[in-house]
This record gives C-alpha cells, sequence and structure tokens, in this order.
C-alpha cells in the first residue's frame, strides 16, 4: 500500500483528526491540501493552517494550505483550482470539516442550526461535487467522510436532533454518492468507535476528564490510511469503524491508541449501534445521558 504522489484535498484539517490523517498520508509522499479557516492563531484552538503545512512537510509530503469557508461555493472552487493548479489533479476528498452543538430542540438557534447544516451536510456535498470532475481522471478515487453509521436509533436525536441531521447529511451524501459512482469512485464514511481526544471533545463534552477517556487521533489516521489504500472499483458505499477495520487487518494493540498512564474504560462514540459496541474489543462505557 502507498500514497505517494497521490494528492489529498481535505476541508478543515489544522487539528485533530484530520490533521492526524495528513501527516498519515504525508508520510507515504502525498500531497495535502488543507483547506480550512483557520488562518491566524486561534486563542482556545491549537494550529493553523501554515502549522499544518509545517507539519505535513515534516511528515515527508507536500502541503498547501488554503483559507477556505465550505459554506461558500466560490471559496470551494478556488480552493479546488489552486489544489490542481498546485499539484496537477486531486486523488483523494476528506471531507473532515464539521460543526457541533449537542443542544435539545429549544435551545438551539437557527443560527447554529444553519451553521451545523451548511458545513456538516451541505458542505460535504458541495465538497464533493466540486472535486468530481478531477477524482474522475484520477486513478483510484476516493471520497472519505468522517461521518458515523446510519443508526435511526431515536435515542440519537432525542438530545440534539439538530447536530443529529447534519451529521447524518453527511453519511447521506456517502450512501447516495457510493451508489451514484459505483465502479468509478469510492465513496466511504469513516467513525471511531471512541471519542477522540480533539479539540472539540476538550472544549465542548466534557474536558480533560473525557480526553482522558479517548484515543488518540492516530487510530483514525492509521484506520484512513487503509481505507484510501483500497480499490475504488470494489470498496465503496461502506460505513467503516476504525477499530474493526484496524483490527480486520491485523492489529491487536488497542492501547497504544490510549492515553499515557491510563488503562480506564474507554467512551463510546456517538451514533455506535449497541450491537457494534458488544463486538468491540474496548472496555467501553455507554454514553451519558442515552438509554439502551
Amino acid at each position: 500500500m502507498s500514497l505517494d504522489g497521490k494528492t489529498i484535498f481535505m476541508s478543515g484539517g489544522s487539528r485533530g483528526i484530520g490533521l492526524a490523517i495528513a501527516k498519515k498520508c504525508a508520510a507515504d509522499g502525498a500531497n495535502v491540501v488543507i483547506a480550512a479557516k483557520t488562518d491566524k492563531p486561534h486563542p482556545k484552538l491549537d494550529g493553523t493552517i501554515h502549522t499544518a503545512a509545517a507539519e505535513i512537510e515534516a511528515a515527508g509530503g507536500k502541503a498547501l494550505g488554503v483559507v477556505c469557508d465550505i459554506r461558500d461555493e466560490a471559496n470551494v472552487k478556488q480552493a479546488v483550482d489552486a489544489a490542481v493548479q498546485r499539484f496537477g489533479g486531486i486523488d483523494i476528498c476528506i471531507n473532515n470539516a464539521s460543526a457541533i452543538s449537542l443542544t435539545p430542540t429549544s435551545a438551539t438557534p437557527m443560527k447554529r442550526y444553519d451553521l451545523m447544516n451548511q458545513v456538516n451536510a451541505r458542505g460535504t456535498f458541495l465538497v464533493s461535487q466540486t472535486c468530481l470532475p478531477h477524482l474522475m481522471k484520477a486513478d483510484n478515487p476516493h471520497i472519505m467522510n468522517i461521518a458515523p453509521p446510519l443508526d435511526m436509533n431515536p435515542k440519537w436525536f432525542k438530545m440534539h436532533t439538530a447536530y443529529t441531521m447534519a451529521k447524518y447529511g453527511m453519511s447521506m451524501c456517502t450512501l447516495g454518492m457510493a451508489e451514484e459512482f459505483r465502479g468509478k469512485v469510492a465513496v466511504n464514511s469513516l467513525w471511531p468507535m471512541t471519542s477522540i481526544d480533539t479539540a472539540a471533545v476538550r472544549n465542548v463534552l466534557g474536558g480533560n476528564s473525557m480526553a482522558k477517556m479517548s484515543r488518540t487521533p492516530e487510530i483514525m489516521a492509521d484506520a484512513a490510511y487503509i481505507v484510501l489504500n483500497q480499490d475504488a472499483k470494489t470498496y465503496t458505499g461502506q460505513f467503516i469503524i476504525d477499530e474493526f477495520i484496524l483490527g480486520e487487518t491485523g492489529t491487536t494493540d488497542f492501547a497504544q491508541y490510549q492515553q499515557p498512564d491510563y488503562d480506564g474504560p474507554l467512551m463510546a462514540d456517538f451514533f455506535i449501534p449497541q450491537d457494534w459496541l458488544d463486538k468491540s474489543v474496548s472496555k467501553i462505557i455507554q454514553n451519558p445521558g442515552y438509554e439502551g
């Protein structure tokens, strides 16, 4: 398996899961375009498109950081054009950018509802659509969405209907586009079995206590690498869980993805069906606040 010379267009990616995936691919010699909004340092968030590009190049790849708001059609077209101009084409599209607000219906301002749906569902559709003419010319083209399996259990909706609708919008892009482009472009979703130690987990979901019960982003990077090296003509329409695909391809040491000096229970991520949790090799507890 190798991604040497492949060009990856990624939404988001200044930090967290996206950056970990970018660096994993860069170690093969991939070109990575980081299309994200963070141009200048943020007081609460690590990383910018410039620091991400530097880390990608230090890992062994070539990088291009482009300021891009994926809610803006002209912005996305300019970013894709810049990627093609710099690297000659696009082989892989990774829809990593996402917005989250775990608020109930009565406490979700429409501005926040619009943000989540514009970034998650609409942004994934728009970035994929804009990359597609270039993916169609690639040798083994992939679209990979960082999006969950479509589990219609009401428990995933009752606490944060707006967020679930927006996130499942990304998953429905996987479902529909995989069939639309079957045999031409692979379209898959990748999602973690456990929560992942990211800025969202630390700042939105539970701080350091939640972070220690989360795996590191490298588990998603290792899983993504496997997905992106599959045959695009046949490996498509999959809702892939990081732990499962790693286990299927020979990984037995999942402790390497846990926080140092912590071997307690891990927090299950949202949207994982219970029967999938039952098959996990992890010491996982159920998400707080949910039934079943």
